[in-house]
This record gives structure tokens, sequence and C-alpha cells, in this order.
């Protein structure tokens, strides 16, 4: 089954969105730029549903990855961020204004394997030079954009690194405890709270918090790495002067 197109419904309870905004916001103009149909066109073998069910909007997902890059934003935090915005929920094809998540956060990775690099690619190609045509964006920050998108399946989280910082302390710990290694400090309460912190104060635009924990759970991490490379440090040190004696 094909993908469904978001349809106006007919409720003369329901003001549509475009009735209530500013049509000369950015995203507005944007996506009155972006050819649609051509993206879908060029999407829609990845949208075809075997199940059944109708699958996604190829604009849905297309807009989905365009503000999470743009934004430089989470699976989580473009969803979220998306149902609180109607600017967002417009540039992705919606009529009226909808108070359920369009998606669920954890299927965006999907759609991306699904679509692949070269389909991510071409996805993000149109929207930005739309983009350009509309004066959004600057040539000069699309070197950010590239760069993601080119090493889109490899370790890289956003807004911040705080999950990989998490998962780099977790790894750290349990291969110390593996090879006998006692830490002065593991981190085991503070650094999943740190991490936590974080992504709440993204959600909640308080960058500044947002900064601080980060801060704070890289000097976390940090150490514990300091005092693993001491310890590996020193057994190979004895092990080096055994050699010799």
């Amino acid at each position: 089954m094909g993908p469904k197109t978001p349809v106006p419904e007919g409720d003369i309870f329901r003001q549509p969105l475009r009735e209530q905004i500013n049509l000369k916001h950015p995203l507005v103009r944007l996506a009155d730029l972006i050819d649609w149909e051509r993206l879908n066109a060029a999407m829609s073998a990845s949208f075809v549903s075997h199940r059944g069910r109708p699958a996604t909007s190829p604009r849905l997902i297309a807009g989905l990855l365009y503000l999470q890059h743009a934004f430089d934003l989470s699976d989580e935090e473009v969803v979220w961020q998306w149902l609180e915005n109607p600017y967002w929920q417009v540039f992705t094809g919606e009529t009226y204004l909808q108070t359920k998540p369009p998606v669920d956060p954890s299927s965006l990775t999907r759609w991306r394997k699904r679509l692949g690099e070269a389909g991510v690619e071409e996805l993000l190609a149109e929207t930005i030079e739309a983009a350009k045509r509309a004066n959004v964006i600057k040539t000069s920050s699309l070197k950010r954009v590239i760069v993601d998108t080119t090493v889109m399946e490899k370790a890289i989280a956003h807004p911040t690194d705080s999950r990989l910082l998490e998962r780099c302390r977790e790894h750290l710990v349990k291969a110390a405890a593996l090879h006998g290694l006692k830490l002065q400090q593991n981190y085991n309460r503070e650094a999943p709270r740190l991490a936590g912190q974080i992504g709440r104060y993204a959600h909640a635009k308080q960058y500044k918090r947002m900064k601080k924990a980060l801060r704070t759970l890289r000097s976390r991490v940090g150490r514990v790495m300091r005092d693993v490379e001491r310890q590996l440090t020193g057994s190979l040190s004895k092990v080096g002067r055994r050699w010799k004696s």
C-alpha cells in the first residue's frame, strides 16, 4: 500500500493553520518552493507498505529529516518540537493543527536506513536548494549539513554528544571491571542523571543549563578515561621492568 497523504477535513469548527500563521515565515516560504511531488516520486519505493497499513507520507519524513538537520535535533526532539510548532506542521504538509506525535521517534532511524544514504542526500539536496532560493539558509551554513549526511550512519547523536559520552563511560567502566582495574570513581549514578538532564534541557530550550550539564558530564567521562589510562600505563611499566630483569 502506498504512502498516505494528509487529507484536509471539511470541519467548520477547525480553522486551517495557514489562516492562523504568518505566511511570510521562512519555513512557509520554503515549503511553497520545495518540489514535493518530485521528492514523493523519488522516495515512493521506500514508502510502500506490505503490511496492509498505509505507509507514512514521504513529505512528513522528508520534512522531519530536514528540520532535524537544520536545527541540529535528536529524533525525539524533532518529533516533540514538531508537535508544539505550527510552522513545522505546515512545512510537513498538515492542514490543521495536530495534537499527537506524527511518528514514533525511533522510526526515524528506520526511515533513514530504508532511504539509504543516497535517498537522504536526494531529500536534503532538494530542501537545501529550495532553502537557498528562499534565502532561508546561507551557503556558508551548508558545510555542517553536508558533513552530517556523509557520516549519517556513524556514531552521531543530536543535538549533543551526551548519549555518546555516557555510552563511552559505560564501556570504560565495564572494561575496567573486566580487567580488574579499581576506578577511583565510576559515576554510575551521576552520569546517567546528567545525560537525562541534558536531553530535558535541550527539549525545554534551556541551552545554558544544557551546556553546563554537558561540560560536567564530559569532565566526568574524562576523569574515568584518565584513570583507566594511568592504571594501564602503570601496568605496562611494571611488565616492562619485569621483562628487563
